[in-house]
C-alpha cells in the first residue's frame, strides 16, 4: 500500500506511527499530571474527572467554568502562540472587580496599553470603531468600558481557538487517557 507521499508503506512507518501515538499518550499523562498538581494545593481540591473533561466540549462558557478546563485550554493556546485573547478575557473579568476608581484608572490604562492600543504587546484583533470607543473609554473608565472588546474577543474565541481546542492532541489525549484510568477502576 502506498503512502501519501507515492511511497509503499513499510514496518518503519508502523513503528513510528506506534511510537507517535505512545509519545501523545505520554504527554496527556503528563499534562494531567502537572494539571492535578497545580491544583492539588488550593482547598477542596477535586479530581480531574472524565466526565468534566467530556463537559467542555458543550460549550466555551462550561470550559471556561472549569479551572482545569481553563488551564488546559490556556496551555493549548499558548502552544499555538495565540493567548492573547484569552489573557485579554481574563484581565477583563478581573478589571471588573475592580473598586477602587484610581485603581480602575490606573488598570484601565494598563490594559489599554497591553492589548488595545494598535502595535502593543498582545494587540487583539478588534476593529476600529470599537478601538477608538475603549481609547475614550479610558479617559473615564467605568467597570463596563471593555465589554464590547470582551464580547468580540469572545466570539472570536468560540468561532475559533475553541473548536481547534477540541480536535486538538492535548484535549483528545487527555479525554482517552481520563477513559482509560476510568476503566481500570
Amino acid at each position: 500500500m502506498p503512502s501519501l507521499t507515492g511511497e509503499p508503506l513499510t514496518t518503519q512507518h508502523f513503528i513510528m506511527d506506534a511510537d507517535e501515538g505512545k509519545r501523545n499518550k505520554n504527554i496527556g499523562k503528563n499534562f494531567m499530571s502537572r494539571l492535578q498538581c497545580m491544583f492539588s494545593h488550593s482547598s477542596g481540591s477535586e479530581r480531574l474527572s472524565l466526565e468534566d473533561t467530556q463537559q467542555w466540549s458543550q460549550s466555551l462558557e462550561r470550559l471556561l467554568e472549569s479551572k482545569y478546563g481553563l488551564a488546559t485550554f490556556r496551555n493549548f493556546l499558548k502552544s499555538e502562540y495565540s493567548d492573547e485573547n484569552i489573557e485579554f478575557w481574563l484581565t477583563c473579568e478581573d478589571y471588573k472587580k475592580i473598586k477602587s476608581s484610581f485603581r480602575m484608572s490606573s488598570r484601565a490604562k494598563k490594559v489599554y496599553e497591553q492589548f488595545i492600543k494598535a502595535e502593543s504587546p498582545k494587540e487583539i484583533n478588534i476593529d476600529y470603531h470599537t478601538r477608538e470607543q475603549i481609547k475614550r473609554n479610558v479617559k473615564t473608565p467605568s467597570t463596563h468600558c471593555f465589554d464590547d472588546a470582551q464580547k468580540i474577543v469572545f466570539g472570536l474565541m468560540e468561532r475559533d481557538s475553541y473548536p481547534r481546542f477540541l480536535r486538538s492532541d492535548i484535549y483528545r489525549t487527555l479525554l482517552e487517557n481520563l477513559a482509560a484510568d476510568a476503566t481500570k477502576g
